[in-house]
């Protein structure tokens, strides 16, 4: 088994349907197979070697799905990197890895030579369209895998300490993009995709590129993502599927352009990554006349592991239930079921569960100690089987002994008509050992200030879990996919005070 099959076949079944797009520029299926086919052949000359590992650092560009599919069809292992990346992180990742080969796009500097020459590997620049005149012979077939072999190192985001490696194998990924293509956005040759997810994260990586591949869709990509700008390509490339994460569709609902917006084309917007506040998920239904799919996963679980799946009864504010290939549980500290409608850590089994962490053994006997990923993540599950979101479990805030998630207050700040963004957090308070503090972000050309907010929340929360400090910023810190990155919210000097309150 090699991921990279899936390329082989759909080059051959229909070579001249177009498989990327950036605006105008178009590559089919046959010249996708064909860039790769020689990517691949010049790794060879390289000396890379099946197993060895192969970094790419760049944006949603064509490059990126050349020389992801010629990594793999060489046998090389990919690991994928943010763009973004500062010299410090470019350094851990390289050694951490292993690597061989890095890629980067001749728009983001000289970090890549520059680490590659200090790490004593090869490091090559490209442009977007990808590397031109390797005149080495093509490596046209994947070169065999098993089916556990290791094809994708997907780094964590590293909130508790350095990234960690996730190993991805042949089989996650494959059986994940054909589980996304057929069952969950059931795409085919006719569809068009949205890429505007990067490639270098999971979601993008598999429910966007590959899934894309595996069904011959066509990917229209975005290397960088503007609300104004996907609404522009979803009506001049008729796309048909929205992949994106919450801040993506509240950015577009919000949109200056979004009254004029032809988004007739769309029939299925799926979200993921973080948890869909209600109100923008209907305000976009409402506005944009489509259907937004909530679906849950982690790196660890290439991604996806449950979905609101088409076809079957959809519950606004659950991320659904188990998808084909892939058990879920709702467990205590002890590995226990916990009762229905009662929180607990989500814990995962199936064929998408990564085979583990990069020269990692005892972080991934603490993630899977008994055959079931921990996710970290806390949910109920209702007598249906659909599963709620409640919050991270790191991100529990315990006030004065009461359990607060701030899941439930940020949703209460959306119901607020100026809210555009508002991310809760926990500060350390002397007596309460925890406070609540909100930072908030208003929609353009909206006015209110953080005393009415307080106020507003206040009115519908129970006392122990509304705000006592909420702040105006003009932006919410994000990570490389636009997921509001609480960890990363500042608070005012002084925005709590010291005391009981």
């Amino acid at each position: 088994m090699n991921l990279a099959m899936n390329l082989v076949a759909t080059a051959r079944s229909q070579p001249q349907h177009a498989a990327i797009k950036l605006d105008d520029y178009v590559l089919d299926y046959a010249a996708l197979h064909a860039s790769a086919a020689a990517v691949a052949g010049d790794l060879r000359e390289r000396g890379v070697e099946p197993g060895d590992r192969v970094g790419l650092m760049l944006p949603n560009v064509p490059a990126f799905p050349v020389l992801f599919y010629g990594s793999l069809l060489a046998g090389a292992i990919v690991v994928p990197m943010n763009p973004l990346l500062k010299a410090r992180e470019v350094e851990y990742y390289l050694s951490d890895s292993g690597m061989k080969v890095i890629y980067g796009w001749d728009g983001s500097g000289n970090l890549v030579p520059e680490g590659a020459k200090a790490a004593g590997i090869t490091g090559i620049v490209v442009p977007a369209t990808g590397p031109s005149e390797l005149r080495s012979t093509p490596v046209g077939e994947p070169v065999k895998r098993a089916h556990d072999d290791t094809a994708v190192i997907l780094y964590t985001s590293g909130t508790t300490g350095r990234p960690k490696g996730a190993e991805l194998t042949h089989h996650n990924l494959s059986s994940n993009a054909a589980t996304t293509a057929e069952t969950l956005i059931e795409t085919g040759p006719n569809d068009v995709i949205m890429g505007c997810l990067p490639l270098f994260h999971v979601f993008g990586l598999t429910c966007g590129l590959n899934a894309a591949v595996r069904s011959g869709a066509t990917l229209t990509l975005i290397p960088r993502f503007d609300p104004a700008k996907a609404l522009e390509i979803v009506a001049r490339d008729k796309v048909t599927v929205f992949e994106g994460v919450p801040t993506m569709y509240a950015a577009m609902l919000h949109s200056p352009d979004a009254p004029h917006a032809d988004m007739s084309s769309l029939r299925t917007c799926v979200t993921g990554g973080s948890a869909m506040p209600a109100e923008i998920s209907r305000h976009f239904e409402s506005r944009f006349g489509c259907q937004v799919f909530e679906g849950y996963g982690l790196s660890e679980t290439a991604p996806v592991a449950s979905f609101n799946q088409p076809g079957r009864q959809r519950k606004a504010g659950t991320i659904g239930f188990p998808v084909r290939g892939c058990e879920m549980r709702v467990v205590n500290d002890d590995g226990e079921d916990v009762p229905v409608g009662e929180p607990g850590e989500i814990a995962i089994r199936g064929e998408n569960i990564m085979k583990g962490y990069w020269n990692r053994p005892d972080a991934t006997t603490e993630a899977i100690p008994d055959g079931w990923f921990r996710s970290g993540d806390i949910a109920t599950k209702d007598a249906d089987g659909y599963y709620t979101i409640v919050d991270r479990k790191k991100d529990l805030i315990i006030r004065g002994g009461y359990n607060v998630y701030p899941r439930e207050v940020e949703e209460t700040f959306y119901q607020h008509p100026a809210v555009a963004e508002a991310a809760v957090i926990g500060i350390k308070h002397a007596d309460l050992g925890e406070e609540i503090g909100a930072a908030v972000a208003l929609k353009p050309g909206a006015e209110t200030d953080p005393e009415e907010l307080k106020n507003f929340v206040r009115d519908r929360l129970a006392a122990y879990k509304y705000p006592r400090s909420v702040w105006l910023v003009d932006a919410l810190p994000k990570g490389p996919t636009g997921k509001i990155l609480r960890r990363m919210v500042e608070r005012p000097t002084g925005a709590v005070p010291r005391g009981r309150s």
